[in-house]
């Protein structure tokens, strides 16, 4: 016992001490050096390289921190032994000026060191950016990738500049790819796909420059689109990938959407902000694509449910969602909200999983007939086992909502209440309280869980 209170970090095995410095920024695992004679060589042998401009110290002027960065990096690169690492990890703040050596610092990552991730950010954050170097953005040398072993590629606020045989090279090795603020005309995305004949996950955030976008991949499984808005064109989306099982649609404004061969899709997510014009348009454009995806198990959407089924536009009368069993779904829980979410639920006859996230509205929900108003809500849940209520607040309308669930849950067993704490103008706060949870005991009938019960609302209790 006395021999092992004298143990202190030196003690610990080289690949544990490497293990830890892979969560250190470069530069801190560097100063690591000045331990001991143990640690002196170990910043040069960890696994990644992490380089973020804006934890690197300032100077005044500002362009000498830029100036310092780009040496500091040129001397971790010359100091380095060669052996293979698995992240190269950079954020700067990009001008012409140090264009030759991001150059540099790519290619050596990708063909000295065998990085097998790439991460480049040239944005990091507004704040860091004037008019100047707004208009400055690395042209990223897609070709140098041939000569590595790049598996996973994220980029930030750059430009790429493809080979002229793009769609009939192999970039091979490549797995997955993130781009973000990246100039993507509809031949530059078709030369990805088809470059990358391996390409497995690709997400696309903030991206301009295409007019009739088309995702064609027989290998794609894993799709994110976020923050496309629709210009004056008519833009238009079509995504053809037959082994596709999740896809993601954040924010994106396309005047046409077209899902053909879904029939492998099971996860199916949409968040289209209500700030933005028009926005109901766009999700409902992009929720009438589960027409064409039979099999989705798993569906994360916002509550529009009740003006959506009541349109011209809605799903044919005998369409149904068979296959669902987690429905996220961000929604309030007022009469109008009811109304939304029971209409849903008739359509997923297997559901056995809800979890309900607070839904922020930037207007009034659409007036209700007399007759819906006072008409109780009868929510449709056969097979509903659990449901999980983020940001509980204990509000009339989430109490009401608690009873309707216990009162038909018919198959329901627990209920999971993530409380939120409330601020002083009502506003809902970032502090998470303790997690309250309701149970049904056979026939004793809901009880809750004896171990939170001091943190939980008098207002629940009384209700059950």
């Amino acid at each position: 016992m006395e021999e092992a209170s004298n143990q202190n970090i030196n003690d610990l095995p080289e690949e544990l001490l490497l293990r830890i410095l892979t969560f250190l920024p470069t530069l801190d695992s560097i100063q690591t050096s000045l331990i001991s004679q143990k640690w002196r060589p170990l910043w040069s042998r960890v696994p990644s390289l992490n380089l973020p401009f804006e934890l690197f110290p300032s100077y005044e002027p500002p362009l000498d921190t830029r100036q310092f960065f780009a040496e500091f990096i040129d001397r971790v690169l010359i100091l380095r032994s060669n052996s293979p690492i698995h992240t190269f990890r950079l954020s700067f703040i990009y001008h012409d000026h140090y264009g030759s050596h991001v150059d540099s610092w790519v290619r050596s990552a990708i063909t000295h060191l065998h990085a097998r991730e790439l991460h480049l950010d040239f944005f990091i954050h507004k704040d860091f950016h004037d008019e100047e170097t707004l208009n400055h953005k690395y042209d990223f040398p897609f070709s140098v990738l041939r000569n590595g072993y790049v598996e996973n590629l994220c980029v930030t606020r750059c430009d790429l500049t493809l080979p002229a045989k793009m769609s009939t090279m192999r970039f091979c090795s490549i797995g997955s790819m993130y781009l973000d603020q990246v100039y993507l005309t509809d031949q530059i995305m078709s030369d990805l796909i088809l470059g990358c004949p391996n390409l497995e996950a690709l997400e696309l955030q903030n991206c301009w420059g295409h007019h009739h976008l088309k995702i064609c991949s027989t290998r794609l499984q894993k799709l994110v689109l976020g923050f496309f808005y629709d210009s004056e064109l008519q833009e238009t989306l079509v995504i053809d990938c037959p082994n596709l099982f999740s896809i993601s649609f954040d924010c994106c404004a396309f005047d046409k959407f077209v899902l053909k061969n879904a029939s492998s899709l099971v996860e199916f997510h949409v968040d289209i902000v209500h700030l933005i014009d028009g926005s109901y348009c766009y999700w409902s454009k992009v929720v009438r694509l589960l027409g064409q995806a039979p099999n989705v198990k798993h569906l994360n959407v916002q509550n529009w449910w009740f003006k959506f089924l009541t349109s011209k536009d809605r799903f044919p009368k005998n369409f149904m969602l068979h296959n669902l069993n987690l429905l996220e779904l961000r929604t309030g829980f007022t009469q109008y909200d009811l109304v939304g979410m029971a209409a849903l639920l008739k359509l997923c006859p297997n559901l056995e999983t809800m979890i309900l996230q607070y839904l922020f509205k930037i207007g009034e929900d659409d007036r209700l007939s007399e007759e819906l108003l006072n008409k109780p809500v009868d929510l449709s849940m056969p097979s509903l086992k659990q449901v999980k209520m983020k940001a509980y607040t204990a509000t009339e309308d989430e109490l009401n909502f608690l009873k309707i669930l216990i009162g038909q849950g018919v198959a329901l067993q627990k209920i999971v209440l993530a409380r939120t704490q409330v601020g002083e103008e009502g506003q809902i706060g970032e502090r998470s309280l303790p997690l309250v949870v309701l149970y049904r005991e056979g026939s004793q009938g809901w009880k809750c869980s004896w171990a939170l019960h001091c943190a939980t609302p008098h207002s629940i209790d009384s209700e059950l």
